[in-house]
């Protein structure tokens, strides 16, 4: 370890972690020295007598079990399997040039090299300890590390860790930002092959490990007994060691960061605005386009290239990124692998698992898009879909056609139907927006609870369905009542039809993939990562009723627009699926929609409607 101030702030905090160990072993072992010492003044004839004999039995009696569960406790911290992230391994031999590039960036360090290279579907980089005796090379066959959990990894101890590199990075960055970008951490090395670092860290890492073997689910009580002791043992010690185990860590990067001020010192700031703007397009690309996909049963498989299309879009859009398209002639650091187009397939799946919580391998129901078939594949299914289920609730609802317009064609779905059913008549003088006055009835709610057009809104009764309109919200924190953030209560009662309706039909898939796999337990022996704990990391709340229902209604104007207009489906880099008519964009849909849906006034939609030449009465095709 070199003479940097921070290493040597890190040397003294692992010792102070080391000594949180030492002295846990010595509160373990007191009772067996004070059993020894009775045991060894009563064979010399000086601790005799009967209370002493007494006291030799109860102080063996309690050293025995001191050490048993002292033994028990540090069995469990032994074997438990540390926490490792899920990557995408790189062997030398499909990256040589990469391997190359960050062994020559240790030497000019002066650091050991790390033992393997992995990517991570994330904007981030950092060195990851894998010498556990469980952490294993990964199946040859299996892209990624959370396939089969149960299976018993081969055995090895890697002499230095593993250097995990965010993918975006190896898209977006060129070969010198990337080598810039990586030198801090490689630099990394150096002090996690101190020997007392590397024994903190181990001991820290084990006690995690214990904490989440003994939270595990689904054991029998005497178990759960047994291993709720090991638990308040470990989380004990994690509490005093955590001060120091963060300063610690603290120091090893500040040592890290200091080491590699020598090494391409000003490339690297201007590598670190790529670091941002990198991981704001792989945002936007993961919530705005490859979210929707998810959903419909599709995987993106070429998120990290997708990523280069986004941010140069983001450079053609804002003035602020003009000159990080200029980049773009220079060798980017993909080059460095030599089949790019799997590793990007890789990472996009695991991305998929991992923000989505979808299936390890592709089948029938969880199939690869290109992004040339995106528009076809996922938006125009998408809104359709969306547009059919829209109407299957109108169905559900009983909502008709108004039977004023004789002009509109009865038979098949149309955007007339919606657009009337949540229009709400011009509000007369005297009376409020929402219209209710203008319905008979001393109260003007009087024949709501027999309108078929609001659906199951209350009880029979006036009083029912004032109640069903106008309850109050839930002082419960984290509840939304379905339809709350809709303005109108027909907007209202089909926003809750929506929300149970989607609610059914993810229950259903959910049950349907869970059909036949049984998911596994955690344990010492098997992998941290399971099926039932994805996805790890949601990208998106779930959806509110105002929006479920905004997206619906979007929906079936844009099916309309596609069948009517002549309009098709499309893919912005930055804002996800878009409906191009006239050649152009339609940007400004969503005001409109939300104008309808949130007041009950159509007019901007229908105006927007009918400059565009999209014809609402006209039937549409669902899926």
């Amino acid at each position: 370890m070199g003479v940097e101030a921070g290493a040597q702030a890190a040397r003294s905090r692992a010792l102070a972690v080391l000594r949180v160990r030492g002295r846990a072993l010595a509160v373990a072992l007191l009772p067996a020295a004070a059993a020894v010492i009775l045991l060894v003044g009563g064979t010399t004839g000086h601790l005799v007598g009967g209370g002493w004999d007494t006291a030799r039995g109860v102080v063996t009696a309690v050293a025995l079990l001191v050490l048993l569960a002292a033994a028990g406790i540090a069995l469990v911290v032994a074997r438990a399997r540390p926490a490792v992230s899920p990557t995408i391994p790189i062997a030398e031999e499909s990256a040589p040039d990469l391997y190359r590039m960050v062994r020559d960036l240790a030497d000019r360090l002066d650091v050991p090299t790390p033992s393997a290279i992995a990517l991570t579907p994330d904007c981030d980089s950092w060195l990851e300890d894998r010498t556990h005796p469980a952490h294993g090379p990964p199946a040859p066959h299996r892209r990624d590390e959370l396939a089969d959990p149960g299976r018993r990894p081969h055995r090895r101890t890697p002499a230095a860790p593993v250097l995990v590199i965010g993918s975006p990075f190896l898209w977006w960055m060129r070969v010198g930002e990337l080598r810039a970008v990586l030198a801090p951490v490689v630099a990394g090395t150096g002090p996690s092959a101190h020997p007392d670092i590397a024994a903190a860290r181990r001991f820290v890492r084990g006690l995690d490990a214990a904490v989440a073997v003994t939270s595990a689910p689904g054991r029998g009580p005497i178990a759960r007994t047994v291993l709720a002791g090991v638990g308040w043992v470990a989380r004990l010690l994690l509490r005093g060691c955590r001060t120091h185990a963060a300063e610690m860590e603290r120091g090893v990067a500040a040592a890290a960061a200091e080491r590699a001020q020598a090494v391409d010192y000003g490339v690297r700031i201007v590598a670190q605005e790529q670091v941002g703007l990198a991981y704001a397009g792989w945002d936007r690309l993961l919530t705005r386009v490859a979210l929707p996909a998810w959903r419909m049963g599709r995987w993106p498989s070429r998120l990290d290239a997708g990523v280069v299309a986004a941010l140069t879009e983001l450079s053609r859009r804002d003035r602020l990124a003009e000159g990080f398209a200029s980049r773009l002639g220079e060798r980017p650091a993909c080059d460095l692998l030599e089949e790019p187009g799997t590793v990007d397939e890789a990472a996009s799946l695991l991305a998929a698992r991992l923000f989505h919580g979808g299936p390890a391998e592709p089948g029938p129901d969880w199939s690869p898009v290109d992004w040339q078939e995106y528009p076809e594949e996922v938006v125009d299914r998408k809104w359709r879909t969306d547009a059919a289920r829209l109407h299957r609730v109108l169905d559900a609802l009983d909502v008709r056609p108004a039977p004023d317009v004789t002009a509109r064609n009865p038979e098949g779905p149309t955007l007339a139907r919606v657009l009337d059913h949540l229009s709400l008549p011009p509000a007369p003088a005297g009376s409020d927006r929402l219209g209710l006055a203008a319905h008979p009835g001393p109260t003007g709610l009087a024949d709501l609870a027999d309108r078929p057009d609001l659906g199951d809104l209350g009880d029979a009764d006036p009083d029912g369905a004032r109640d069903a309109l106008f309850a109050p919200r839930p002082e419960r924190e984290g509840y939304e009542e379905p339809g709350a953030d809709t303005g109108t209560p027909l907007g209202a009662a089909l926003a809750a039809r929506l929300s149970a309706e989607l609610a059914r039909e993810e229950a259903s898939a959910t049950a349907a993939a869970a059909t036949g796999r049984a998911a596994p337990g955690q344990g010492p022996d098997t992998a941290l990562w399971d099926d039932g704990a994805l996805p790890l990391f949601p990208l998106q709340p779930p959806r509110t009723a105002r929006e479920l229902l905004a997206d619906h209604v979007t929906a079936m104007v844009c099916c309309a627009a596609m069948d009517t207009a002549g309009a098709t489906p499309g893919l912005d880099w930055l804002d996800g699926p878009s409906l191009i008519v006239n050649g152009e964009r339609a940007a400004d849909l969503g005001s409109r929609v939300l104008s309808l849906t949130e007041d009950g006034d159509p007019a901007p939609l229908r105006a927007w409607l009918v400059a565009s030449g999209i014809r609402p009465e006209k039937p549409v095709r669902l899926v």
